[in-house]
């Protein structure tokens, strides 16, 4: 019988990581920039409110969802952040795409976290219906605030999980 040993899974550590301050890179779409700031907003209030400063945080915009993951891939790559934070809104514009491009960004973004392992943190959201008149805008401009604040509960929680992963591991 040919028994081989599980994999070890190997926490990957910043050297600097007990030294410097956790750097975050936070990326967000342009599409409908007006409801997905406010995803942005509240993660910066809420962070700051756990005692990061906005230097630690270091901001992106991409046109649209689709070119957040590879942005995030060069992040992660960069060996500079602790964890990325995604942000987008992706939308039915009256052509069957919304769901491929949806599911296409949040894959690529679990395969970027996987592949680098630096957390990705996604509030790239895709509403079942969405209509461009000021009901829906709203909603969605409240419903990204509310994002934005979990998103950074996300954050803060997987990075001091790693760090106590990286301390185990030591």
């Amino acid at each position: 019988m040919n028994q081989t040993s599980p994999k070890r899974i190997r926490i990957l550590s910043r050297p600097e990581r007990s030294a410097a301050p956790a750097r975050i890179a936070y990326i967000q779409s342009c599409w409908h920039r007006e409801i997905v700031n406010q995803s942005r907003k509240a993660f910066l209030k809420k962070m700051q409110a756990n005692g990061f400063s906005r230097k630690d945080i270091d901001l992106f915009e991409v046109p649209g969802a689709f070119e957040i993951p590879l942005q995030a891939k060069l992040l992660a790559a960069s060996g500079r952040y602790d964890a990325i934070v995604a942000s987008g809104l992706v939308v039915n514009g009256g052509i069957y795409r919304h769901e491929f491009v949806a599911a296409a960004v949040i894959d690529a973004l679990m395969k970027v976290q996987l592949e680098t392992e630096v957390p990705i943190i996604s509030a790239v959201l895709t509403p079942q219906n969405f209509h461009e008149h000021e009901t829906h805008r709203s909603f969605f401009r409240d419903h990204f605030l509310v994002k934005g604040t979990e998103a950074a509960v996300a954050c803060l929680a997987t990075m001091a999980n790693l760090t106590r992963l990286t301390a185990i591991s030591a």
